[in-house]
């Protein structure tokens, strides 16, 4: 039996398919299906609108049309059945034993992040972990990319990320300048992807090295899109571009 009564719509033009709002259902009305958001059945919408706030693209609204009413009993049983086929978490203990040698894996690669924040536009100038410091400078997509970055790539280094493509690069180009200006560096990996907007990352580090007047050794290292290394090599250690006037 239907009535006129408050119940949501969701305009499937201005909805990216975020998800946002599923968890903020409790009565579990709205799902993605098809790359949008969908309520799935009028009898599961209590008409109160608890999913509003939680569009980033204002997609979800209330209107009061002909629709079945909100039935409670349904919404319960509905969610009845959802937690009963959800999978259990793991237990710290059986995370553990799935990744131990005595299973057979490998433990999990450790981290070797050892300076924060990374992306060039926000770190400082002046740091510590600058001295006598050996450099990671990488475009940012390569972290996932490359799958033994951390390993490979990261450890003992300090990291700067930056993408050429999205950011400015003259502020890149300062800021690395003035870095190696004021402290002791003493070598600079790059990793960057085989793209070719990827390579002005290098092109940016080569005119800072010269602005900077700063004879430090640079090794390249070139990830493919399928995370293979592509290529290695090395550039001399000294400045390889005029410095600005």
């Amino acid at each position: 039996m239907t009535a006129r009564r408050k119940i949501i719509r969701i305009d499937e033009e201005k909805c990216d398919g975020c998800g946002l709002c599923v968890p903020s259902c409790h009565e579990g009305a709205i799902q993605v299906i098809g790359g949008k958001a969908r309520l799935v059945s009028d009898v599961y919408c209590d008409g109160l609108g608890d999913c509003l706030g939680h569009c980033p693209q204002e997609a979800i609204t209330i209107e009061e049309r002909e629709a079945v009413a909100y039935d409670e009993a349904a919404v319960q049983q509905r969610l009845a059945g959802r937690h009963a086929t959800d999978a259990p978490a793991p237990s710290d203990k059986s995370y553990r034993s799935n990744t131990s040698y005595e299973s057979g894996q490998p433990p999990a690669p450790q981290p070797q992040l050892a300076n924060w924040p990374v992306q060039i536009h926000l770190v400082p100038v002046r740091a510590p972990h600058y001295q006598n410091a050996r450099l990671l400078i990488s475009a940012d997509c390569v972290p996932f990319a490359y799958p033994d970055f951390h390993r490979q790539l990261l450890a003992g280094r300090t990291l700067l990320i930056g993408c050429p493509k999205l950011d400015e690069v003259d502020a890149y180009r300062e800021k690395l300048a003035e870095i190696l200006r004021h402290n002791s560096i003493e070598s600079i990996d790059m990793a960057f992807m085989e793209v070719p907007c990827c390579f002005g990352l290098v092109q940016i580090v080569r005119a800072a090295l010269a602005d900077a007047g700063a004879a430090i050794p640079v090794q390249l290292v070139k990830i493919g899109i399928r995370g293979e290394v592509r290529e290695t090599a090395s550039l001399p250690p000294e400045a390889t571009a005029r410095p600005r006037q």
